[in-house]
Order: C-alpha cells, then sequence, then structure tokens
C-alpha cells in the first residue's frame, strides 16, 4: 500500500496532488484505487485531475486511458504515474464527481466517505462503452448484481 499524507516521509511514493486529505494509492477490485485515510464529507474539494493540457487534436493522436476531455478544444493527459487522480476508478455508484473550472478538472465528493473506502466516480458513457463494457463493469455496485 503506497499512503499520500500531507505530509510525506521519504520512503512513501510521491504523487503530484493538492488534496487536503490524507489519501492511499492500493489495490481494489478494479486494479490500483485511491482511498481515504480519514472521513471526508460531502460536498468537498479532495484532488484536481493533474497533467499535461494538449489540444484535442494531440490527444486523438496520442490515444490512452487516461485523456480527460475538458472542451472542444483542450485535453488534459494524466497518463504520468505521479498524477494521484488517474488512480481514482469508475463506479456505476459514484461518491464523487468531476467539474471542469476553466482547464482544471476538480474532483469532490457528493457523499460523505468514509476512511478506507475507495474513491469512486461515473467516466461516463463514451469511456464505459469504450474501455469498459465490453470487459464488464468491476465497481462494487455491478459486482454485487
Amino acid at each position: 500500500m503506497i499512503k499520500i499524507r500531507k505530509k510525506m516521509n521519504t520512503h512513501q511514493k510521491k504523487y503530484k496532488h493538492n488534496s487536503p486529505f490524507s489519501l492511499s494509492v492500493k489495490r481494489s477490485k478494479s486494479g490500483l484505487g485511491v482511498f481515504a485515510n480519514e472521513p471526508i464529507r460531502k460536498k468537498k474539494f479532495i484532488l484536481e485531475y493533474s497533467g499535461e493540457l494538449i489540444p484535442n487534436q494531440e490527444a486523438d493522436r496520442r490515444g490512452g486511458r487516461y485523456l480527460f476531455k475538458i472542451n472542444s478544444r483542450w485535453t488534459v493527459d494524466g497518463r504520468n504515474r505521479d498524477n494521484l487522480s488517474r488512480y481514482i476508478n469508475h463506479s456505476c455508484k459514484p461518491n464523487c464527481e468531476v467539474e471542469t473550472r476553466g482547464k482544471k478538472i476538480i474532483i469532490s465528493s457528493i457523499k460523505n466517505i468514509c476512511t478506507g473506502e475507495e474513491l469512486v466516480y461515473d467516466y461516463g458513457k463514451e469511456y464505459f462503452d469504450e474501455y469498459i463494457k465490453l470487459s464488464g463493469c468491476r465497481c462494487k455496485r455491478c459486482l454485487n448484481h
């Protein structure tokens, strides 16, 4: 398990993030996921999806799973492994939501999140159809049906 704290010790993996909360990257049913190390209240800023800001034309050329389209001109390429937010998984029953503000992608809680709970948001229909649907959704909601 990789722990992310407000103050890091030298033995921990460092991620680029600006979260006011203590978060960990560890195994989940979907691969690696981001987990809360402390309670997070509803409607709180958690993290910014970070990465290289590129034109959509360049994003189309690169392709990949970590491209986050902001608008008709710009995309954030979050593939760098130092980007903590790239490890937040999809869920059909999310506890977080994503909002674009200018050229920033903000991840906030939409429910109270307990210590140890995985942070998840809905990736949207286009991503779901392209990357998740064929192999099946592995979110908590779908695995329990």
